[in-house]
C-alpha cells in the first residue's frame, strides 16, 4: 500500500520510543510523523530526530504547533493517566483518534485478537494494560466455549522493566485489568495482581491465568487456549505457552465459593504464559512492555487500513 497515514505519539520514554522503532521498522500503513515529550534531553526524543522524525519537548501544545500536525490523523499516549485525560481531550477535538496506553480507560478497551474490528470508529481506544493484553485473550478463548465464572490473572514483570508511569498507576492496573477481564475476557467476575520482581538477571514477563468455567471439557478449553496463544504470537514473536495447560475438576464433595457468586462446580483452569520482548530499543526481559507497544500497533494499523478503504470507496 502506497498511502500511509500519519502518526504522532506522545510520551517519548521507553514505550513511546518502542513503539516508534516499531512502526518505522515495520508498518506498512502508519508513517510515524511526531514525537512529543517534556523533558528535552530525552533519549527518546533525540533517537527520533536521528530518524528524521519531527519532534518537540512542548508536551501535547507543542504538538498542536508542530507544522506536521495537520497531517497526523492517529495519535498515541505513552504517558500516564493522569496526564492522558487531557491529551485525549485536545485530539478527539481536533478530529483525531486516539491510541491510550495508559490504563485511564476513556475510550472502550481493545485486545486485538478479541475485539480489534469492534471500535474502529472510535475516537478513543484505550489498550487496558500489558497485564490484560497478554492474559485477556486467554480468558476470551475459554468464555467463547464455556461460561467463566470467575477469573484471575497474575502478572509477573522485572522491577527493572517497570519505570516511573508504571509504578504511579499500579492501582489504575488492577482496576483496569480486572475490568478488561469482564467486558472484553467475558468473565463474570475478574481480578488483576500485578508483581514487580527485582531478580536479577531480570526475569521475562510471566503471566497466569486462572478461570473457573462449566460447559465445556479440558480437551475443548486446551485447544482454544493454544489456537489463541497461536494468533497473540502473530503480532508479539516473543508470546508462548510455558507449560501444558492446566486443569482441575471441582465437584459436589469439593465446591469453590466464588466471593459474591456463590458455590461453583465444574473446571479450574490455569495458563501459565511467558513474553520476551523483541528488544527494538527495550531489552528482551521487558515483554510487559513490548506486547502493549505490539498491540498497539496492531490496533493502529487496524484502524488506518479502515479510514484508507472508507476514503476510497
Amino acid at each position: 500500500m502506497n498511502v500511509k497515514v500519519k502518526v504522532g505519539i506522545i510520551g517519548s520514554g521507553n514505550i513511546g520510543t518502542d513503539l516508534m522503532i516499531k512502526i518505522l521498522r515495520q508498518s506498512d500503513v502508519l508513517e510515524m510523523a511526531a514525537m512529543v515529550g517534556i523533558d528535552p534531553a530525552s533519549d527518546g526524543l533525540a533517537h527520533a530526530a536521528r530518524l528524521g522524525v519531527a519532534t518537540t519537548a512542548d508536551g501535547i501544545d507543542g504538538l498542536v504547533a508542530l507544522p506536521v500536525w495537520p497531517d497526523i490523523e492517529i495519535v498515541f499516549d505513552a504517558t500516564s493517566a493522569g496526564a492522558h485525560r487531557r491529551h485525549s481531550t485536545v485530539v478527539t477535538d481536533a478530529g483525531r483518534v486516539m491510541i491510550d496506553l495508559t490504563p485511564a480507560a476513556i475510550g472502550p478497551y481493545v485486545i486485538p485478537v478479541v475485539n480489534g474490528d469492534a471500535h474502529l470508529d472510535a475516537a478513543n481506544v484505550n489498550m487496558v494494560t500489558c497485564g490484560g493484553q497478554a492474559t485477556i485473550p486467554i480468558v476470551a478463548a475459554v468464555a467463547a466455549i464455556a461460561t467463566v465464572h470467575y477469573a484471575e490473572i497474575v502478572a509477573s514483570i522485572a522491577s527493572k522493566s517497570a519505570g516511573p508511569g508504571t509504578r504511579a498507576n499500579i492501582d489504575e492496573f488492577t482496576e483496569t485489568t480486572s475490568r478488561g477481564i469482564e467486558q472484553v475476557g467475558g468473565a463474570a467476575l475478574g481480578k488483576a495482581i500485578i508483581i514487580l520482581n527485582p531478580a536479577e538477571p531480570p526475569m521475562l514477563m510471566r503471566d497466569t491465568v486462572v478461570t473457573l468455567s462449566t460447559g465445556a471439557d479440558e480437551a475443548a478449553i486446551a485447544a482454544a487456549v493454544e489456537a489463541m496463544v497461536a494468533k497473540v504470537n502473530a503480532y508479539v514473536p516473543g508470546y508462548r505457552l510455558k507449560q501444558r495447560v492446566q486443569f482441575e475438576r471441582f465437584g459436589a464433595n469439593n465446591p469453590v465459593r466464588i466471593p459474591g457468586h456463590g458455590i461453583f462446580e465444574g473446571i479450574k483452569t490455569t495458563v501459565f504464559l511467558e513474553v520476551e520482548g523483541a528488544a527494538h530499543y527495550l531489552p528482551a526481559y521487558a515483554g510487559n512492555l513490548d506486547i502493549m507497544t505490539s498491540a498497539a500497533l496492531a490496533t493502529a494499523e487496524r484502524i488506518a487500513t479502515h479510514q484508507l478503504m472508507r476514503e476510497a470507496a
